[in-house]
């Protein structure tokens, strides 16, 4: 199978063809090039710059370290992560969930996964739509089945989609998830000019014709109508930015 198929609209990026850092407190699949992988034809998606899938053993994470003009979203596959920052938040955010942060002009902050398994989690960096601005950070729940069969926006910087319960970034994107039962479909229209990232967490997908397993990278250009039917049962997290 080949690693990297492409049709004039969709790119499928296998798991084995993306970067990979194994540090064995932290297993980390790399999406776009991020610190020691470069892959100039992998250096983001529109507005998405990173998107890692990292496994934290039990008992470790990432200590205190800066960030700033980034928003980051985290969405916890299995297990739990805890997050301190310079602000005075903490929180453990568990599977399913998401937490985001908002860099801004600069914050410190540290991830832990204090449980005795490991933690699987998305971490995805989005450009902010312009530099600056307070820091901040939340959290917040998202029962899998209330993303049964359908797309429901997690995170975004869209007003309407914030005041429907989504969590807030600042900037031109959106964050979705969504479970499918085997043989389920739905259709995700893209506009023109936007990039869509998705990958799914479980599971395979057919979209358009085109087979993606489990942590496969989907890369979609804009203008387009797509349709994603479940191969086996699976969960999807899905970006759309500018």
């Amino acid at each position: 199978m080949l690693d990297t198929v492409t049709t004039p609209r969709i790119e499928r990026r296998s798991f084995d063809s993306l970067g990979h850092a194994d540090h064995g407190w932290l297993d980390a699949r790399h999406h776009f090039s991020f610190a020691n992988y470069y892959d100039p034809d992998r250096m983001g998606w529109g507005a998405i710059r990173v998107w890692n899938d990292d496994r934290i053993a039990g008992n470790s994470g990432f200590p205190p370290h800066p960030h700033r003009d980034m928003e980051i979203i985290t969405y916890v596959r299995s297990g739990a992560i805890t997050h301190q920052d310079s602000m005075g938040n903490q929180g453990r955010t568990g599977a399913g969930d998401v937490q985001v942060m908002s860099a801004g002009t600069g914050v410190r902050h540290a991830e832990y996964n204090l449980e005795a398994e490991d933690t699987t989690l998305f971490q995805i960096w989005i450009e902010p739509r312009s530099a600056g601005g307070a820091p901040s950070w939340g959290a917040k729940p998202f029962p899998k089945g209330d993303r049964s069969g359908r797309l429901v926006t997690l995170a975004s910087g869209f007003g309407d989609e914030i005041a429907a319960g989504a969590l807030p970034i600042r900037a031109d994107a959106r964050v979705a998830g969504a479970t499918l039962a085997a043989g389920e479909s739905l259709t995700y229209a893209i506009g023109e000019g936007r990039h869509v990232y998705l990958v799914p967490a479980t599971g395979a997908l057919d979209i358009d014709g085109q087979r993606f397993d489990a942590r496969d990278g989907a890369a979609l250009t804009g203008g387009q109508t797509v349709t994603i039917t479940a191969i086996d049962d699976a969960e999807i997290v899905l970006v759309d930015s500018k």
